[in-house]
């Protein structure tokens, strides 16, 4: 019992290596990896050698089909290039496999050291996460050495022979084991390995290792499939397509898989490493060929899964992918993205807003539909930023989240003072049949010009943090701010002259000024940020 224990402990070092390894590198390279994919789909070769090159450093063709299937859901990448760059990343996934089986046991503990005092000395640095990364490579390696040790004592027990001598004979129960064990090491690479160390301690033939490889490859599909079942059409196009190319290739193989056995059993190398030369040259051999029918077999997986038309009317998050939340760089992108789709609700409150000014009460509904849509997508980006384990992020990184933050609250709170705005205008103005006087009606679309002016600029200085915007945005905000005193001491001389209009709707008037003045602060409030510079007026504000 405490051998299996080891056993199973082992496998879990090596599955939690690889994740250590993937989360690593995607966090100091993990947007440079986005490029990379994003430019390669040009062409076909280019994009089946990105896959091959992004499997290699993150060590999971699974992490590279979920980063892929996250740029298909977001229609950054078209579903054929997805496809051949999946592909690619079959391939990758094998070649890893060869690389870690050579006898690497040296080099465990130097990674492990030295990952760790680079890890817990610079943390939050690019050289603290690649020290995270030689960490996983030493945990793998050390768990390859661990699963042998266990592996020994375990071909003594009668027990266990009997249990694996029922897998000989039937390729298709081979397969489906083969399938389960990825699925349960969520790695084909972590399946592929224990089987080659299965194979050289004899516990199991030469014929059903095969099988077993065959079905980790399957079993990495099936786990693609089981990823993106919540995702949307696009995304489960890819995983469908992965898993029909890794079906397509294990039907033609299985058949004629005891007379490869036999004939590659006639080569003089060892039984455990013409398994991994197998998985390597089964994967390469197969993605070659399956690449020129990807047009094909996005064209079937477009037919199966069909795009489910949108019953809900209500706007939800399109950006906030929580595969990307290990690379902070890609999560907080996300974010902003989403942050910025408020910024567009925002602008479309301002000219509804102006609508209900001018005598049209039916919009008022409309404002408030927009105003809900923006606390939509405020609480999901409010989850999706607490789901990042902020003592992990890096100075810079750090200071993203916060602005994010900061730029998503002023924009909700933006859209609860447009509601109200909207609902006291109908109130006060259009249900008691009182109007603006024409000064004051003009002074109003004055101002509410110029808020929407610099709640634009406003997006483009949170997006680009471009110092020069943000010194324009400031220097808007005090015009507004004079404009806004100036038009407040037009309102009072028209008190002063008796306008009946001005005279009937001061307090909305003056209210609607103040409104207006915190709408500015909310909108300006980035540029104080990215100016690194407190906001002296801010007492002068309210």
């Amino acid at each position: 019992m405490l051998t299996l224990l080891h056993l199973l402990s082992a496998v879990a070092l090596l599955v939690w290596g690889t994740h250590i390894v993937r989360t690593g590198i995607m966090r100091v390279y993990g947007a440079n990896l986005r490029s990379v994919l994003s430019r390669s789909v040009e062409k076909k070769p280019f994009a089946f050698c990105a896959g091959i090159g992004v499997t290699a450093l993150v060590q999971s063709s699974n992490a590279t089909t979920m980063l892929v299937t996250s740029f298909v859901a977001q229609d950054l990448v078209a579903l054929t290039p997805a496809l051949v760059i999946v592909l690619g990343a079959d391939v990758g996934t094998a070649l890893m496999a060869r690389i870690l089986t050579f006898d690497l046991s040296w080099l465990s503990p130097l990674l492990i050291f030295i990952g760790v005092i680079f890890f817990l000395s610079r943390k939050q640095t690019r050289a603290g996460q690649l020290g995270r990364v030689g960490i996983g490579l030493g945990l793998i390696l050390l768990a390859l050495e661990l699963i042998v040790a266990a592996v020994t004592p375990i071909t003594q027990a009668s027990g266990v022979q009997v249990i694996f001598a029922s897998l000989t004979g039937d390729i298709m129960l081979d397969a489906l084991i083969g399938a389960m064990f990825a699925i349960i090491s969520y790695s084909s690479l972590a399946a592929v390995l224990l089987t080659a160390t299965l194979t050289s301690a004899g516990i199991i033939s030469f014929d059903v290792a095969l099988c077993l490889v065959i079905g980790a490859n399957l079993g990495s599909g099936l786990l693609a499939m089981i990823n993106n079942s919540t995702a949307n059409a696009a995304a489960r196009r890819v995983a469908l397509g992965s898993l029909l190319f890794k079906l397509v290739g294990g039907v033609i193989v299985l058949p004629f898989i005891h007379i490869l056995a036999d004939a590659m059993q006639k080569l003089s190398q060892p039984e455990s490493e013409l398994v991994i030369y197998f998985h390597v040259f089964y994967n390469l051999i197969r993605c070659l060929a399956m690449v020129p029918f990807a047009g094909a077999m996005a064209r079937f997986c477009r037919s199966v899964i069909s795009e489910v038309p949108e019953v809900d009317a209500r706007m939800k998050p399109k950006h906030l992918d929580v595969t990307a939340l290990d690379t902070p760089a890609l999560g907080l992108s996300n974010a902003a993205r989403e942050t910025l789709r408020m910024g567009d609700v925002l602008e479309q409150m301002l000219e509804t807003w102006s609508k209900v000014m001018h005598g049209e009460p039916r919009q008022e509904k409309e404002l408030r539909k927009l105003a809900d849509d923006v606390d939509v997508l405020y609480t999901a980006i409010k989850l999706y930023m607490a789901q990042m384990q902020k003592e992990e992020l890096a100075e810079v990184e750090s200071r993203r989240w916060a602005e994010i933050i900061e730029m998503s609250l002023n924009l909700e709170q933006a859209a609860d003072i447009l509601e109200r705005m909207g609902s006291e205008v109908a109130d006060k103005s259009l249900a008691t049949r009182r109007a603006f006087s024409p000064d004051g009606l003009k002074e109003l679309d004055i101002l509410l010009q110029q808020l929407t002016s610099n709640l634009k600029l406003s997006l483009s200085v949170f997006f680009s943090a471009d110092v020069n915007s943000a010194r324009r945005l400031r220097r808007n905000k005090h015009r507004f701010r004079i404009l806004n005193r100036r038009f407040s001491h037009a309102h009072v001389d028209r008190l002063h002259q008796q306008n009946v209009q001005s005279i009937e709707t001061s307090s909305l008037h003056l209210g609607l000024l103040g409104d207006m003045k915190r709408l500015n602060s909310l909108f300006c409030a980035v540029a104080y940020s990215v100016l690194e510079q407190p906001d002296d007026d801010e007492r002068d504000e309210y």
